[in-house]
């Protein structure tokens, strides 16, 4: 699926892996070796993959660019390890956290030493665009996430609230390493402008395609209901509630907030969901918001850059985990 992805932009990429090793080095050896586990256990690179691909939509890749990537990156790890923090995961990506193995104190610092390290990159080569796009990203992830965390609280969640959420948790940082992408080759602001917005429609697909994996859709085997022990509420739960009766409402309630851990409760939950029509109704969601961003890209010419970013967006949504 990215194969071709790899093959327009291959070449920056590996010389965007050793840039990023040495973006993070550190003299100090307990954090340098800290960096070492951060980077052998990386992730699918999508962000980087979005900073370049816009970024050739606009010019060619350069300094500027790489840098743009290195912040972006830099700024995701740094909320990965202190969302690992706040969620109390031993777990990420199938490795242990850092806070699993070095202790939550340890992690928040390397989250501030990853933190600190992106505002110098920036600052040093007076990137600064790429700080200002970057730190409103980071503004509203911490805003999504506490906003996430009242509603959580309360159970009361519409569907407003859920996108505003999602919005500002999952699209702002993909919306930006769109901008910064472009920005870094064009320094056109309203180009800029024109891809943060489909950044973020791009990033909401994604999140609402995360949210219907809790439900054992799209061949990742059982549903987890992962999102349900958590008293998350997602889409297609919000959309349940909305339509259920006042009884099966104050039911799926009450085993979010009581019995999230019973695996049959969980279940009920699972199975009010899907005869309600919250899968189907989530998925028409998604894929109005990924059309939406493929219409923002549509506007630029036919290029092996703008067939490699269509599918990258079409990644997003039919992606299998």
């Amino acid at each position: 699926m990215m194969n071709f992805v790899k093959k327009v932009i291959g070449p920056e990429l590996d010389i965007f892996e050793k840039k990023f090793a040495e973006a993070v080095r550190s003299n100090t050896p307990l954090l340098d070796r800290i960096m070492k586990y951060i980077i052998k256990r990386k992730g699918k690179q999508l962000r980087p993959m979005f900073v370049f691909l816009c970024a050739r939509l606009g010019g060619q890749i350069n300094e500027s660019t790489y840098r743009a990537a290195a912040l972006v990156e830099l700024l995701h790890t740094a909320t990965l390890v202190h969302d690992d923090v706040v969620d109390e995961s031993m777990e990420r990506r199938g490795f242990f956290s850092i806070n699993a193995i070095w202790k939550n104190k340890i992690a928040v610092l390397v989250g501030d030493y990853l933190l600190s390290k992106g505002l110098l990159l920036s600052t040093t080569n007076e990137d600064f665009v790429h700080l200002h796009i970057l730190s409103e990203a980071v503004k509203k992830m911490s805003e999504g996430e506490l906003l996430q965390l009242e509603k959580s609280r309360k159970l009361n969640l519409d569907e407003d609230t859920y996108f505003e959420i999602i919005k500002n948790k999952t699209a702002s940082l993909l919306s930006s390493a769109c901008a910064v992408g472009i920005y870094s080759t064009s320094k056109d602001e309203i180009l800029t402008n024109e891809l943060k917005l489909f950044g973020e429609k791009v990033g909401i697909a994604f999140q609402i395609k995360d949210d219907l994996f809790d439900y054992g859709f799209d061949d990742v085997g059982k549903p987890t209901g992962n999102d349900i022990k958590e008293k998350k509420l997602t889409l297609p739960l919000i959309y349940t509630l909305n339509k259920s009766g006042r009884e099966t409402r104050r039911k799926l309630i009450h085993i979010v907030k009581n019995e999230n851990k019973n695996p049959e409760s969980v279940k009920f939950v699972i199975d009010a969901v899907i005869s309600a029509g919250g899968i189907n109704y989530a998925q028409d969601k998604m894929n109005i918001y990924r059309d939406e961003a493929l219409a923002i890209l549509f506007k630029f010419e036919a290029t092996p850059v703008r067939n490699a970013l269509e599918e990258l967006v079409r990644y997003t949504t039919d992606r299998k985990y």
